[in-house]
């Protein structure tokens, strides 16, 4: 019986579990599905420490209500009688503001550029094929307002060290010939990576098993038992387990699960879509983001993949096709695309989202023998590596590589 369960196999879990089994500790890892079934499967691909502002912002909110008749927006809440959603936006509206978005900057820029460098050294230590490069990364924008609202955002992300170069409208064209030619300019993200993400989480899960780690998927969670503020077992579809201490990073459903052992664990799962293609012979050469759509393109190896928008309609994996179609017309719009546009393979994902944009990373006062991981919303890939270290330290009782200030789990009661 392994000393450590992670429950989630993702790349937070697979990341925990592989430096968990790398330091000589016992660890099972089990996934309701099996490794990289969810948002680490389909997602965008981005390492971004450039685009690290939390969901919550400056009129935000105000902006989502506008849109909430818009299936197609890139922004949409699905009109719903939800208590859960309900608090939530009251919570989430308290952080849609300069200072509290400038607060949280430090600390998700540190997280990623530290995950970006951990990337570096686990694809070269464990020979990791899964299509990384660093080439950095464009937002291009099509109407001059979108450009000149743009570079006013990039100076002010600026005063936090990101390195983030302006282009008119001819450097950006030059830069990455495959734009639309109505892209009036945008911004180089110039310290940015990318890569095909479950060619990375299976890799790496393939590292810890080689060093000792137990992957087990179909194994849906069933209850908990607990005593004396530990939980003492975990039933699963595959068994029973009795472990020393539980890691939580089951993205999304984390909360439910919290909620089994009376830890209020508040996020609402945030639904985005994805598009991969055969790549075209005319395949831009680094991620470009549609900034007035806020949807990607992200080269992987042989694909081009069309990923975004966010969906707050609940806990389902249900496909809402006018917003692929939105996709597929925003691709349209900032870059040459061959005709016709293969359909390619369509995904959804659920993405974890706190009220305050950040996550939960660290122990719970619920629970003595419980680590939280989770609440990661759209940049769970780019913060995996550096989470699943820092679990695999708090689990340890070692000194983490970051402060864990602001990402406190209990820190809404």
């Amino acid at each position: 019986m392994s000393d450590i369960l992670i429950i989630g196999g993702g790349v937070i879990g697979v990341s925990a579990a592989y430096y968990l089994a790398r330091e000589g500790v016992s660890v099972t890892l089990i996934d309701k599905k099996d490794v990289a079934a969810g948002s680490s499967w389909g997602n965008a691909g981005l390492i971004c420490p450039n685009h690290s502002e939390p969901i919550p912002g400056p009129g935000v909110l105000s902006q989502g209500l506008k849109w909430l008749l818009d299936a197609e927006s890139p922004f949409y809440i699905k009109p719903r009688l939800d208590p859960d959603l309900m608090r939530w936006l009251w919570r989430f509206r308290g952080y849609c503001n300069q200072s509290a978005q400038d607060r949280a900057i430090p600390r998700l820029r540190d997280m990623q550029r530290a995950s970006l460098e951990l990337y570096r050294q686990l694809i070269d230590e464990e020979a990791i094929g899964c299509d990384f490069e660093e080439k950095g990364g464009l937002l291009a924008f099509r109407t001059e307002a979108g450009l000149e609202a743009g570079l006013t955002h990039a100076a002010h992300m600026a005063r936090f060290g990101l390195k983030l170069q302006p282009l008119d409208a001819d450097a950006i064209h030059a830069l990455e010939p495959t734009l639309h030619p109505e892209i009036k300019g945008g911004v180089y993200h110039q310290e940015d990576a990318f890569l095909t993400p479950h060619k990375f989480v299976f890799g790496l899960a393939e590292a810890a098993k080689r060093l000792g780690a137990t992957i087990l998927g179909d194994a849906e969670v069933r209850g908990f038992a607990t005593s004396n503020q530990r939980i003492t077992a975990v039933w699963t579809t595959q068994g029973d387990f009795q472990p020393r201490q539980v890691a939580l990073a089951a993205g999304a459903w984390s909360t439910g699960l919290a909620r089994r052992i009376n830890l209020h664990l508040p996020m609402q799962p945030a639904k985005g879509y994805s598009i991969s293609i055969p790549r075209p012979a005319s395949s831009p050469q680094r991620y470009v983001i549609f900034a007035e759509r806020n949807a990607v393109a992200t080269p992987m190896g042989d694909e081009l993949r069309f990923a975004g928008t966010l969906e707050l309609s609940g806990l389902n994996a249900a496909i809402n096709e006018r917003r692929v179609i939105a996709i597929r017309k925003a691709a349209r719009e900032y870059l040459v695309l061959p005709e016709p546009l293969p359909a390619g393979h369509v995904w959804q994902g659920l993405r974890p989202v706190s009220p305050d944009g950040l996550p939960y990373i660290g122990r719970s006062q619920q629970m003595s023998n419980l680590v939280v991981a989770t609440g990661h919303a759209m940049l769970g890939l780019s913060m995996g590596p550096i989470t699943g270290k820092l679990v695999s330290e708090l689990i340890q009782n070692q000194p983490t590589s970051l402060p864990l200030d602001g990402f406190e789990v209990d820190r809404f009661g």
